[in-house]
């Protein structure tokens, strides 16, 4: 798996470099379908605009609304008949499991944009990618991550890919908002050094990344659940600004976990992760279709 996800950071690099120079057709006459059930900024303006970029089509469905799911059409047949129409396609969906069941029966390649709570894969590489970007290496970091590690699919995906570069894990949450089991095995599992904790002024030091997630409403049964836990942890710039080390991510949006006076510091490189995505994603798509 590593050299993979090498070779696609080598790839994105190739096109971040030539970021200023859009005549690219490596992927001239492909069709790429994405279709969100699930509301999207980043994850499906990056695909799109990284098809475009590499020269191909684009054919797009919005949070399910014109499609035969309102019908009651099963995801599996879905999958199947959007083999005739593009190349490739890329899916968010609220249900866990459910790009497998999109891909059962499908014979053209599918990317996981999120299904539910449960994996986020190509936002995993982009992290990343910014993490090496901004590091310049991806072995033997000090990783803390902050806010909702129990619903956070982010997480879940980035820390699956960071175990294996030797890293070691501080994560930072509410007690209602802890790491799954399942995660917890994982890493005991592979020998990884990590703690839980909730004392985030005391971890920060020690860190070179802060991954921050916020908390999110969508995942939580009860309102009143969320509103226990939504503002526990609020990071400002005091909190960071004699850490010079300190590098801070976000997979966006962001809402009140940081505070704007982080948005300024040379920290915070969230936005420029953004950016990152449409490199990587291009990268992928790329990979995919050749």
């Amino acid at each position: 798996m590593v050299s993979h996800v090498e070779g696609l950071i080598e790839k994105a690099d190739e096109y971040y470099e030539k970021r200023n120079e859009w005549n690219c057709k490596d992927l001239d006459g492909r069709i790429l379908a994405t279709l969100f059930f699930e509301a999207s900024t980043r994850t499906r303006f990056s695909f799109e605009s990284a098809m475009y970029r590499l020269g191909g089509h684009v054919v797009s469905l919005e949070q399910g609304l014109s499609s035969s799911a309102k019908k009651g059409e099963s995801l599996s047949d879905m999958g199947r008949i959007m083999s005739h129409y593009a190349d490739i396609v890329v899916i968010r969906h609220p249900d866990s499991g459910s790009v497998d069941a999109f891909s059962k029966y499908a014979t053209i390649p599918i990317i996981n944009a999120g299904d539910g709570a449960n994996q986020h894969p190509t936002q995993s590489l982009v992290d990343l990618y910014a993490i090496y970007k901004e590091k310049g290496t991806l072995s033997n970091l000090k990783i803390g991550f902050l806010g909702d590690l129990k619903y956070g699919r982010t997480v879940r995906s980035l820390v699956t890919l960071l175990k294996q570069y030797s890293s070691t894990f501080s994560f930072i949450s509410h007690e209602s908002l802890v790491i799954s089991d399942a995660l917890r095995q994982e890493l005991q599992e592979s020998g990884s050094s990590f703690v839980e904790t909730r004392d985030l002024k005391g971890t920060l030091p020690d860190l070179d990344i802060l991954y921050v997630t916020r908390v999110q409403e969508e995942r939580f049964e009860s309102k009143a659940v969320y509103e226990t836990v939504k503002n526990e942890y609020i990071l400002k710039g005091e909190d960071v600004h004699e850490m010079p080390h300190l590098t801070i991510l976000h997979p966006l949006p962001k809402i009140n976990e940081i505070d704007e006076s982080v948005d300024f510091l040379p920290h915070a490189k969230y936005f420029k992760q953004a950016e990152y995505g449409l490199y990587v994603r291009m990268a992928l798509l790329n990979a995919m279709l050749q």
